[in-house]
């Protein structure tokens, strides 16, 4: 069976391509979540849980020689350090939400005129969309409001978001060693 495409009472196209074009954006624009990002207020740290479990499993995956020890402290005693950073005006966090529910954040420090890029988190299943770069983004306009030349960020070894810093400009600096006993 084939269908027209017909706007405005005039047919567009009788194209079997055209119209499979046209069902994935109908189909695109019926699916599509209605994505914000916004800074959060350290009474709000509690909705970085999933994002910080997932990290640890993310880390398990893809980390060379460590994989299984993530996370190194529980993430909710990291979500209750978060608060307490940002209540002492050391860390801004900017969150990405997809109805509602956190899939991304991003927490930079700020001390002395130093910056650190602390945690940029996406969800495994959120990946490739564009929140990576709209996270740093905000963290990058941070940096250039309190006038921060110096940016740190520290990446376990084995992950790929290293490439996503690099398009950023940053270098390796140094290489950290462990041996676990």
């Amino acid at each position: 069976m084939l269908c027209l495409a017909i706007q405005d009472n005039k047919r567009i196209s009788n194209n079997k391509q055209d119209l499979f074009v046209i069902v994935l954006v109908i189909n695109d624009l019926i699916t599509r979540k209605e994505s914000k990002m916004r800074e959060i207020s350290a009474d709000e740290t509690n909705l970085l849980y999933e994002c910080m479990e997932d990290l640890g499993r993310h880390h398990n995956n893809t980390s060379v020689y460590f994989k299984g020890i993530y996370p190194t402290i529980p993430s909710d005693e990291i979500v209750k350090q978060f608060a307490d950073d940002m209540r002492k005006g050391i860390s801004n966090i900017a969150v990405i939400e997809e109805n509602d529910k956190v899939v991304g954040l991003c927490k930079i420090n700020i001390e002395k005129g130093s910056g650190v890029l602390d945690y940029l988190v996406v969800l495994q299943d959120k990946r490739g969309q564009g929140y990576g770069t709209e996270l740093m983004n905000w963290a990058f306009s941070k940096f250039d409001e309190f006038n921060v030349k110096d940016i740190e960020v520290k990446v376990v070894y084995g992950n790929d978001v290293i490439n996503l810093y690099k398009k950023y400009g940053f270098k390796e600096k140094s290489i950290i060693l462990l041996l676990q006993r």
